[in-house]
This record gives structure tokens, C-alpha cells and sequence, in this order.
């Protein structure tokens, strides 16, 4: 039982770094071209050209989130369903966002409604994982 518990804890710390690694790069993709401007190399290309860079960058988030999902879903031997590892995805994608946008854009703010919400989000965690 004990190794069972080894094996269960591992698949569980490899499909959330999996999935933290995924979602950075996921971030980047999605809002790191609205700082390529700033970027002398970036800022003349044109929309076309931004959406082939960010397109090239979310390849790199598949192939963290694609084992992510194979490793934890329950039916391939990992220890979450699919409600419990699209919860836990989504609450990665917000830390991950806030960090991000903390660090890359100092002009945006985290407020309390802010983190109200992300409260409220916790608390769909715990009710997603309720037996």
C-alpha cells in the first residue's frame, strides 16, 4: 500500500509540474506578444507574424499539457478524473496569470476583487474534489 502511495504521490507531483511548465508557456503565448512592441526584434511585425510566433510558443504548451493530462487522468493509471484535472488546470492557469502579469506589466494591479474571486475558485476545487 505504502508503494502504491509513493507511485500515486509522484504521478500527482509530475502531472502538476507538467501542467505549471504547460501553463507558462500557455501565458506567454496568449499575452506575451502584447509586450513584443517593447522588443526591437518583435515590434514591427505584423499581426500574422505575431500569430505564427504565438502559435510556435503554444506547441511548446501541448507538449507539457498533453503528458499532463495522459500521466494524472484516473483511466490511464493516474489518480484524478477529468473534472479534478480541469479544476486543477484552471487554477494553475490563474497563479500562473497573476504571476505573470504581476512580473511583465507593472501598470496592472491585483486587487481584492481580484482575489475574492480567486477565492471563489478555491472553493470549486474543494467541491470539485468532495467525495
Amino acid at each position: 500500500m505504502e508503494v502504491l502511495n509513493t507511485f500515486s504521490m509522484k504521478k500527482i507531483i509530475l502531472t502538476i509540474v507538467l501542467l505549471v511548465i504547460s501553463n507558462a508557456f500557455m501565458t506567454l503565448a496568449w499575452y506575451g506578444h502584447l509586450k513584443f512592441k517593447q522588443m526591437n526584434w518583435f515590434s514591427n511585425l505584423g499581426l500574422v507574424a505575431i500569430i505564427l510566433v504565438s502559435w510556435g510558443i503554444a506547441l511548446f504548451e501541448y507538449s507539457f499539457q498533453v503528458p499532463a493530462n495522459r500521466i494524472g487522468f484516473i483511466e490511464n493509471g493516474g489518480p484524478f478524473n477529468l473534472w479534478q484535472l480541469k479544476v486543477i488546470q484552471e487554477v494553475i492557469t490563474l497563479v500562473v496569470f497573476t504571476v505573470f502579469t504581476l512580473v511583465f506589466f507593472k501598470n496592472e494591479t491585483l486587487k481584492i476583487n481580484h482575489l475574492i474571486g480567486f477565492g471563489f475558485l478555491t472553493l470549486a476545487v474543494f467541491f470539485i474534489f468532495k467525495k
